[in-house]
């Protein structure tokens, strides 16, 4: 396992009401309201204690959270998801097309279905489709279906607010590819490159004024955030490295199609 996976970082509100409590690299999103908060990605199995502990660190409690969602169901984002749903009682809402898989903790993953369970089974309170709204008191977050990396993988769409502005925002999961070989090859998956190319034109159209992604290293969060900088929306709007960075992993897809 990768050690930033798992390394402390000093959480951080990113922009209004959303803020940064996951790891060096592991990317998970507190979204608080006054009725309750969103959880986005739980992390590995060891990641629930530094979550809980960067949650109370910003003022908040971790049995306030309703609702749990991830950007894709492999172990290093739902690790850690079924002790939160113990700690927390949330509910757990997954994309149709991922739920067998965290409901059988991996066993049927495409990819790593010869490791056996890779994560503690969890099933799902609410299954997920393209376009679905997920409403907490003033909140609403979008789920976008952007298949690829996992079957049911899934891209988010919000808006928040502070006490100067609103910012749309997109939490991104970036279509990296994971297997060897071509893409047709994999008989497990036999819609995977159909399912990237549908995943790389939506991404492609999507509007916002800040993006961000699944894994720290994707969005460059190092490069525009340095522990106990001050708040600072701006250093997250990046349009262009958002291009760039769907741009490099569309050649990737290309060159294995």
């Amino acid at each position: 396992m990768d050690e930033t996976w798992v390394r402390d970082y000093t959480p951080f509100r990113i922009a209004g009401n959303l803020y940064y409590v996951g790891s060096y690299d592991l990317a998970c999103y507190l979204i608080t309201t006054p009725v309750g908060h969103i959880l986005i990605n739980e992390g590995v199995a060891a990641s629930p204690a530094m979550i809980q502990a960067h949650v109370e660190e910003l003022g908040y409690r971790m049995q306030d959270i309703k609702i749990l969602l991830t950007s894709q169901v492999h172990y290093d984002h739902v690790g850690g998801l079924a002790e939160i749903k113990r700690l927390t009682g949330a509910k757990v809402m997954i994309q149709e097309a991922d739920a067998p898989v965290l409901a059988d903790g991996g066993r049927t993953d495409y990819y790593f279905a010869a490791m056996g369970p890779t994560f503690t089974a969890v099933q799902p309170d609410r299954v997920l489709h393209d376009g679905d709204r997920i409403k907490l008191g003033d909140m609403v977050v979008t789920v976008l279906h952007h298949p690829g990396h996992t079957k049911g993988s899934c891209s988010y769409l919000l808006t928040v607010r502070d006490e100067h502005s609103s910012y749309k925002v997109l939490i991104a999961n970036m279509p990296s590819i994971i297997v060897e070989g071509r893409l047709t090859e994999v008989s497990s998956y036999p819609a995977m490159a159909a399912d990237y190319e549908y995943t790389f034109a939506s991404l492609r159209k999507q509007r916002f004024d800040i993006w961000l992604a699944a894994h720290a290293s994707q969005f460059g969060l190092h490069e525009k955030h340095q522990e106990g900088d001050a708040y600072n929306p701006e250093a997250f709007r990046d349009e262009a490295g958002y291009r760039q960075e769907i741009a490099g992993l569309e050649k990737q897809y290309r060159d294995k199609k």
